[in-house]
């Protein structure tokens, strides 16, 4: 019997418990540590430029392309695009759960490049981007400046040298979006001039690109060479033009006079941005910023680790003024939940020792239990390594409930032994290998049903499928190594642990009193028991309806996939009519900061927003924002990010000029941009854009109107005018 084998070597059931906690421990430092798995399907994003050209166009010559290459890829769950007016295609690709992420990778990009070929040479030469990353940020990072000396132009620059190209290499990171935009030449042509010297623009793009050029000369004196020749050189020409006025100089054409025209005699020059559709400031200073999306399987608190680490590195080497802002971080929320199930987890640890000691009320016989409770959990940690789950709220809070079952048999063993020995008054050994006799089977029965009632649980499929896997194979996980134990540790411990039985034990005041309450108490019990046999019908009638009652509370109760919880941060989409220009949207921009500095100042830790662009694309009526709110331990229960929300949203929902929308993050990463859910509308009729965009209108009037719904809104761009 392995019991028995035990028993006779306590010494080898003390290693293989020393090596069981080790593998533990090991794992416990390994193991990488977030909120929840990795819930979320792998996504591959596809991003292409299309510089000029209308939605219409991009849809047409881009997006479709590509689309019609990308069908047919393995594990393909489906695919959303969008085509804006700003000249850019957006394709996400999304795979089911058993898809290696870096293989879709590969996948996607080879029918990328088989689709290239066929797309505009305008985006041929910009690229075609593809990465693997999930839909919602890790982290957006923010510089801004306190002098107010730089432009958002200038920090943009400053940020796209120095932070992105570092932070890019991080492993982990999946994709960086910049908020802005670094210098580049600006050519400002005057069409008048132009006109008086019988240019188009063509005439100026192809004139700076064949003048703005790195030549390749050659070398004097290249092999093969002459016994004569005394010199080896490389022959160096112009280079690429740097310089406004190296610019201005490039000769565009020729008059018949023998006149030279100049970029300059018919442009203006200039440093500039290389794009002004976006425009940023954080707490009303001037901005820039980036986006950091987690890539599929990474480690989020140790990418976010990472990503802070090598900020901090380059922290010394900003100018002076430039400060660095977390206006989005998911991170702490992450943190402080596992702390709070951690400390959760010692607490029951330590009450189930206490509750031990109270009814055994044997110090050794207390230690027995007690010491496989860290040999379990340990074990289950190098488990959760050997499976590939990770250290989050729903392995740990498994673990909390399995405190209370783990130690279960190692009391059974326990009482059974001291039964014995108090009955039979054998010595603990004997005693111990009388006991394993007889309830072996009982502890092996008892691990068989408890893993049947959880392990089913883990054959769910999809993302629901993945919280009850972690969750019931970390209990099933537990109860073998409690079994475990309890057949090769246990014995051995009471064997050598407990004392022979001769006599009874005196017991202090405080247990006698205990014991006395105890004895009441079950004998209350049986007479109330008693009583309600008596009265069978009528329990019975008063239980069928309590079981009603739960049924009815049951069918009422709000139903969610996972709770929306205060996690420190608040998202904010806002747009203006169709057709408004930036600038009137840079005003409700600082309409929104000025609200949230001084309405919300005792809550918020920064506020950081970008006009130009939202999750729905690029346009001047349409912004975002992110907010980073104080800890929660310097906020109240009337300042919570719901209660936060709920005051925003309706102050600005009083605005007729505008639609701002205040909003929680999602309550898993990479399951849509913010809490709630999104409801998509399909042309499968091919009825035509104006007959969606007809049924898109009636159904936002309609949920706006319903109210079980809050924050509705299109989460796209309108119609824009054309000409």
């Amino acid at each position: 019997m392995l019991s028995r084998f035990f028993i006779h070597r306590p010494v080898f059931a003390w290693v293989l418990a020393i090596c069981i906690m080790c593998m533990g421990a090991i794992a416990v430092v390994t193991l990488p540590v977030e909120q929840y798995p990795d819930i979320a399907p792998p996504n591959v994003t596809i991003t292409a430029n299309y510089n000029g050209a209308s939605a219409q166009t991009v849809e047409d010559s881009v997006t479709q392309v590509i689309e019609q290459q990308i069908k047919g890829i393995d594990h393909l769950l489906y695919f959303s695009s969008t085509s804006s007016s700003s000249g850019q295609a957006r394709i996400s690709v999304t795979f089911d759960q058993g898809a290696d992420p870096d293989i879709a990778q590969v996948q996607v990009q080879n029918s990328v490049n088989q689709a290239l070929s066929r797309l505009p040479q305008e985006v041929q030469q910009q690229g075609v981007t593809v990465a693997k990353s999930q839909g919602d940020s890790l982290m957006v990072v923010s510089l801004y400046d306190t002098t107010r000396r730089l432009t958002r132009v200038d920090v943009a620059d400053y940020l796209v040298s120095t932070l992105q190209d570092p932070i890019s290499r991080i492993n982990g990171v999946g994709e960086i979006n910049v908020f802005g935009a670094p210098y580049a030449m600006r050519v400002w042509l005057d069409p008048h001039k132009l006109n008086a010297y019988q240019l188009m623009p063509s005439d100026v793009s192809r004139a700076i690109e064949e003048q703005n050029t790195q030549v390749t000369a050659g070398e004097l004196g290249a092999l093969p060479t002459g016994p004569e020749q005394g010199l080896n050189a490389t022959v160096t020409a112009q280079s690429r033009l740097q310089t406004p006025e190296q610019f201005r100089e490039i000769i565009l054409t020729t008059l018949p006079n023998g006149a030279s025209v100049r970029l300059g005699d018919v442009a203006r020059v200039e440093i500039g941005a290389e794009s002004y559709q976006t425009s940023s400031f954080l707490n009303g200073y001037p901005a820039s910023g980036f986006s950091v999306s987690l890539s599929s399987g990474a480690n989020a608190l140790e990418t976010a680790d990472l990503v802070r680490a090598e900020i901090e590195r380059l922290l010394p080497t900003f100018p002076p003024g430039i400060q660095v802002a977390y206006p989005r971080d998911s991170t702490p929320f992450v943190r402080v939940s596992v702390e709070g199930v951690v400390h959760t987890l010692l607490e029951a640890i330590v009450l189930v020792v206490v509750v031990m000691y109270l009814f055994l009320q044997n110090l050794r016989a207390t230690l027995i239990p007690a010491i496989t409770v860290p040999v379990v959990l340990l074990g289950t940690f190098g488990i959760l390594a050997v499976t590939g789950f990770t250290i989050n709220t729903l392995t740990l809070f498994a673990m909390v409930l399995a405190i209370g079952l783990l130690v279960d048999d190692a009391i059974v063993v326990v009482e059974n032994v001291e039964r014995i020995m108090h009955e039979e008054h054998l010595p603990p050994r004997e005693a111990t290998e009388k006991s394993m006799g007889e309830i072996t089977g009982a502890l092996v029965g008892i691990t068989v049903v408890l893993g049947a009632v959880f392990l089913p649980m883990a054959l769910f499929g999809g993302s629901t499928g993945i919280i009850y896997r972690q969750f019931s194979i970390t209990i099933a996980s537990a109860m073998a190594l409690s079994a475990l134990i309890a057949l090769t540790l246990t014995p051995a411990l009471c064997a050598t642990l407990l004392k022979p039985v001769e006599k009874e034990r005196k017991l202090g005041r405080f247990f006698q009193w205990f014991n006395r309450g105890v004895e009441r108490s079950q004998g209350a019990y049986q007479r109330r028991l008693g009583a309600i046999l008596l009265q069978r019908r009528s329990w019975m009638v008063l239980y069928a309806l309590i079981v009603l009652a739960m049924v009815v509370l049951y069918m009422r109760m709000p139903t969610g996939f996972l709770p929306v919880e205060d996690q420190g941060q608040i998202l904010l989409q806002f747009t203006t009519p169709e057709g408004t220009p930036m600038a009137v949207t840079e005003a409700l921009a600082q309409d929104i900061s000025h609200y949230f500095l001084t309405e919300e100042k005792a809550n918020l830790d920064a506020i950081f927003l970008v006009v130009g662009r939202s999750n729905a694309g690029n346009s001047q009526n349409a912004g975002q924002g992110f907010l980073s709110l104080k800890p929660w331990g310097e906020r109240d229960r009337n300042n919570t990010a719901a209660a936060i929300i709920e005051r925003a949203n309706k102050h600005f929902r009083k605005r007729a000029d505008a639609k701002v929308s205040v909003l929680a993050p999602p309550a898993v990463r990479g399951l849509g941009q913010s809490s709630g859910f999104e409801l998509w509308i399909r042309d499968s009729d091919g009825a035509g854009r104006s007959a969606l965009n007809a049924a898109q209108v009636a159904v936002l009037r309609q949920a706006s109107a319903d109210p079980q719904l809050t924050a509705v809104r299109l989460n796209g761009l309108g119609e824009k005018a054309q000409l």
